[in-house]
């Protein structure tokens, strides 16, 4: 069929009528019209020719295009859109290469086969501009609370109508054993959304903790209004979980305001989540006082934070040990993940095992090494002294308040302690150069005679070995393997090392072999306290604005 002049405006009228059934811009419609009428136009004309459709968007008068593009004598690779600009001066007045020559063609007769093609292009179209609307209305509403209807299951993942499109609640976002038919109504946290090629995948999830920081937005009106914040939610699907909350008006109580009137609000969240059992916590910066708050309902005697290893050791009566755990682990489980840290429980008799072994270690170091006898070293261990170190390098005025040590005791002690440690530094220097240890090395400043032994013994003999170690392999570290920290053992761990000591080591090294130029990295440090300070101001200004 051709494309007649009764026929033109219901173009326009069919564009507008699509337009509107799919919800989307009449004008991709009319540009889908358009790619289909050229690819009709090719099919008669020839497949190499460049033909442009244009459709006017009032009267609906289709114009076909054919369009030529000037090019050097040399790269006319399709002579029926290229030529050069000695053929275009039959055409175009002194042309030159880019110029393009646009002529009008006949319109062409649609036969079946081409009107089939046509509305292929253009049904194809259609659904690729539904998919990018839909994607353009949820990937904005990712974080938020969905409401939407059950349509059916395949193989325990739900697949739900969210109104213009479909989303899946895979089975293991459902809370426990849930179970739904068609047309169940369902309330869902919309988790992530992704463009792919078969169109827009929004995934839900009722098991995500933010799942639950956005219901308790929607029942407490304080959280909504940004009186009460949520700091940390952690879950344990179905069964129970814990959320941390903080309020910003001294007047208001955060947990009584989560809980509401006899319970109601809260009650509201976990009707929603099944059952699930919810404890809601007073957050505190502090992280001791938090985690005695995250380990309620039982008891906290102590709390020893290792902010390096980020694990923290908890001491509760022998009696609470089963209800700090909780059942198989629960308790101390969710704590650990509201607080971010690795938490060893232990009861006050594991406690006092462990401080006597290492009051009995220290004892017997003393006892060895400064040739004392039990009870003096035991004064020694009493008074906190842990090293020999301490011993030999402390002001005498420290060991003198020591019952019974006088001031040449002090002296012979810590002569003592001296002496020891320089026979320990140059048998370890003996070995080390036994191990091949360059002099480089040897005199490197802050590297004690024990630290190049024990770098020495795992093959690093040279500055420039040194300079190529990480710093974690120097002072040790933490590594997450499939959601569990691991222990990363440092050469120098052993020596109280720290991650910040290490990376100063690697740092001198390099400078040292002209791997770093000094000014360049205090230009970097300059730059990076601008960034800083750039950030604190906008911080500040934006509290001055609200």
């Amino acid at each position: 069929m051709a494309i007649t002049s009764a026929n033109q405006l219901e173009l326009l009228q069919t564009a507008e009528a699509v337009a509107r059934e799919k919800m989307i811009e009449p004008e991709l419609v009319i540009e889908a019209m358009e790619e289909s009428l050229a690819r009709a136009a090719k099919s008669r004309y020839g497949a190499e020719m460049d033909i442009h459709v244009s459709i006017d968007r009032k009267t609906g008068r289709a114009t076909f295009t054919r369009i030529r593009t000037v090019v050097e004598d040399e790269e006319v690779e399709n002579y029926q859109a290229e030529f050069t600009v000695e053929q275009a001066k039959q055409y175009l007045d002194d042309p030159k290469v880019g110029d393009v020559l646009s002529e009008e063609v006949p319109p062409v007769e649609m036969g079946r086969i081409a009107a089939q093609s046509a509305k292929q292009v253009i049904l194809q179209r259609i659904r690729e501009a539904e998919r990018d609307r839909q994607f353009e209305e949820f990937k904005d509403r990712a974080g938020t609370i969905i409401n939407g209807q059950v349509k059916r299951e395949e193989y325990g993942n739900v697949i739900v109508d969210v109104g213009t499109g479909e989303a899946i609640l895979r089975r293991n976002e459902k809370i426990g054993r849930e179970s739904y038919r068609p047309n169940d109504r369902i309330r869902c946290y919309i988790k992530e959304v992704r463009r792919e090629a078969r169109g827009p995948q929004i995934f839900l999830s009722r098991t995500a903790p933010e799942f639950m920081a956005e219901l308790f937005k929607m029942e407490v009106p304080e959280i909504y209004d940004g009186i009460i914040d949520i700091k940390a939610v952690a879950r344990d699907p179905g069964s129970r979980a814990k959320i941390a909350v903080i309020s910003y008006d001294n007047s208001i109580d955060p947990v009584g305001a989560c809980v509401g009137m006899r319970g109601s609000r809260v009650q509201a969240v976990v009707n929603e989540l099944q059952g699930e059992k919810i404890d809601i916590i007073p957050w505190n910066d502090d992280t001791p006082t938090f985690l005695v708050n995250a380990l309620q309902p039982a008891e906290v005697t102590k709390v020893v934070l290792d902010d390096e290893a980020e694990r923290i050791e908890v001491v509760v009566p022998d009696e609470q040990l089963s209800l700090a755990i909780g059942r198989r682990g629960q308790n101390v489980r969710l704590a650990s993940q509201l607080t971010g840290l690795d938490i060893d429980i232990m009861t006050e008799a594991e406690e006092s095992q462990r401080r006597q072994a290492e009051f009995e270690d220290r004892t017997k170091l003393f006892t060895d090494t400064l040739d004392l006898d039990e009870f003096f070293a035991q004064l020694l261990v009493s008074e906190n002294f842990t090293s020999l170190e301490e011993v030999a390098y402390v002001d005498t005025d420290e060991l003198l308040v020591i019952d019974g040590v006088d001031e040449d005791t002090a002296k012979e002690l810590q002569a003592r302690a001296r002496d020891y440690l320089e026979a320990q530094n140059k048998k370890a220097l003996d070995h080390a150069r036994e191990l091949g240890v360059e002099d480089s090395l040897m005199n490197f400043e802050g590297l004690t005679p024990q630290m190049i032994e024990a770098l020495a013994e795992d093959g690093i003999k040279t500055v420039e070995d040194f300079a190529t170690c990480a710093d974690w392999e120097l002072a040790g570290g933490w590594t997450t393997v499939e959601g569990e920290r691991v222990k990363d053992e440092g050469l120098l761990e052993k020596f109280d090392v720290s991650l910040e000591e290490a990376q100063n080591f690697v740092m001198t090294a390099r400078i040292l072999l002209g791997w770093v130029d000094p000014a360049d990295l205090e230009k970097a440090e300059e730059e990076g306290e601008e960034s800083a300070e750039g950030e604190s101001e906008d911080e500040t200004a934006t509290e001055a604005e609200a």
